[in-house]
């Protein structure tokens, strides 16, 4: 299932990427509730403060190989407002594409580190968090948003929803 967390200090630019996002991956089905980002500061400079953060999830599902090509598509739907100049932040949109499965949820990076595998086309995949014991449970590496209990309690939710819904496939063929 493919969740991507959006964040920026502007209203107007979480509408723009939430519809572009439709259009390119279908409906989003749920979104997490919206939280201020203030985990860290390493986004002010380009971004502003006061940054407000929510995770969509997907209901068309994607094959587990495209988390490559979907975060280069998100890092070109990011330089596409920011070429638009209609806001003062240099960069006044972040999308972070990633992939839940059964038994975690993978982020998507161009930035290499020593628990990151790369997956082809500049990017890498981190394992973010692991379903342990009925939870997502973090690593040492864990950013600390994905570390909070709302975070994790949506990809819970989420989970639930993408087990089903494979149940529902495998019991009725992969039409239904």
């Amino acid at each position: 299932m493919l969740i991507v967390a959006a964040f920026s200090r502007q209203a107007e630019a979480l509408g723009w990427a939430y519809e572009r996002l439709e259009e390119a991956y279908g409906p989003i089905v749920a979104g997490s509730e919206i939280y201020p980002f203030t985990q860290t500061g390493y986004y002010e400079a380009a971004m502003g403060r006061d940054l407000q953060k929510q995770l969509w999830a997907f209901d068309r599902l994607v094959p587990l190989d495209s988390i490559a090509a979907i975060k280069n598509q998100t890092n070109a739907l990011e330089a596409e407002l920011a070429d638009q100049n209609s806001f003062p932040e240099v960069r006044p949109l972040n999308l972070d594409p990633g992939l839940l499965t059964l038994g975690k949820f993978q982020l998507a990076t161009t930035k290499d580190q020593a628990h990151r595998v790369y997956v082809g086309e500049g990017i890498y995949a981190e394992n973010t968090l692991r379903f342990q014991d009925g939870a997502f449970e973090p690593w040492p590496w864990t950013y600390a948003d994905y570390r909070l209990p709302q975070v994790r309690d949506f990809l819970v939710h989420m989970r639930a929803r993408y087990q089903e819904r494979l149940s529902r496939s495998r019991a009725h063929g992969p039409d239904e």
